[in-house]
C-alpha cells in the first residue's frame, strides 16, 4: 500500500508512545521509522521487532558510558537512536556495543552530518564528518510520491 511519509512517521508515533518509549524519543524515533522506509530499509519491521522483544522496564535506557565506549546491553536502538547521536556530537566520536537494531542510528547521524560504522554489527562507532548525504533524493521522492509498505 501507498501512504505519505508522515502517516508512516504517525504510526511509529503512536507505537512507541503507546509502547513506553522516553518523551521525545517517540517523536524522533517516529520520524526516524519513516526516513528508514523512505530510503529502503525496514524501519516498521525492526520496530515491531523492538516493541515485540524488548521488556517494557528496558526502553527507557540509561546512557551511562564506560572505558570502552557505551553499552547499549543489546536493548534495540529504537528506543535511543537520537540521544546516543547526540552524545557522539558532543563527544566528536563515540563507540557503542551490544546494538540491537543498530540501522536506527542511520536517520540520525545523516541528519547530525557525522558518520557512522557499520550499523548492522553489533559494536561500531559514530562520529566524525560526513560529506555527503546520498539519502536526500530517495527522501525528496518519499515526500512526493509516498511510500511503499506491507499492510
Amino acid at each position: 500500500m501507498n501512504v505519505s511519509f508522515d502517516e508512516v512517521r504517525r504510526v511509529a508515533f503512536r507505537a512507541l508512545d503507546g509502547g513506553g518509549a522516553a518523551p521525545g524519543i517517540d517523536d524522533d524515533c517516529g520520524w526516524g521509522c519513516a526516513w528508514l522506509e523512505a530510503c529502503g530499509y525496514p524501519g516498521l519491521q525492526m520496530l515491531v521487532e523492538a516493541l515485540e522483544e524488548t521488556p517494557r522496564e528496558a526502553r527507557r535506557p540509561s546512557l551511562e558510558e564506560d572505558a570502552m565506549g557505551l553499552d547499549l546491553k543489546n536493548v534495540s536502538a529504537v528506543f535511543s537512536a537520537p540521544n546516543v547521536v547526540d552524545v557522539a556530537v558532543a563527544k566528536g566520536r563515540l563507540f557503542v556495543r551490544n546494538v540491537r537494531h543498530g540501522l536506527y542510528f542511520l536517520p540520525f547521524t545523516v541528519r547530525a552530518n557525522i558518520g557512522i560504522g557499520c550499523p548492522v554489527d553489533p559494536a561500531f562507532a559514530l562520529g566524525g564528518e560526513r560529506t555527503k548525504n546520498p539519502y536526500a533524493e530517495k527522501l525528496a521522492t518519499a515526500y512526493a510520491q509516498g511510500l511503499s509498505v506491507d499492510d
